[in-house]
């Protein structure tokens, strides 16, 4: 399985990003995509997740409203729509995905990609 994510940038509070999180080799519809991101001296933390096998979804609080995480099966692409962005989202977003999974954390997550970082400037 490999992931890449892309799209990442430098961005002024308030704006709006979007994201990008190619993936293939996964053998079956049973899996899970998540982004999550890790800010400079932070642990990395969810941000949202979403199931291929069920189309659900999952956000963390601090962007519930503002991120919308999607997805075209036929790109094996899933996209992270980034809205009223904020300082404190500068970050690096890691795409992941993980079969079977219903947990929207970074321990349940097998497979990643390497980052994109994204930078929100006051």
């Amino acid at each position: 399985v490999q992931l890449q994510a892309s799209g990442g940038g430098l961005v002024q509070a308030g704006g709006s990003l979007r994201l990008a999180c190619a993936f293939s080799g996964f053998s079956f519809d049973e899996y899970a995509i998540g982004w999550f991101r890790q800010a400079p001296g932070k642990e990395r933390e969810e941000v949202a997740c979403y199931s291929v096998e069920d189309g659900s979804t999952e956000y963390s609080n601090s962007v519930k409203g503002r991120f919308t995480i999607s997805s075209n099966n036929a790109k094996n692409t899933v996209y992270l729509q980034m809205s009223s962005l904020r300082p404190e989202d500068t970050a690096v977003y890691y795409c992941a995905g993980s079969y079977g999974t219903k947990w929207c954390t970074k321990e349940a997550y097998t497979y990643w990609g390497q980052g994109t970082l994204v930078t929100v400037s006051s």
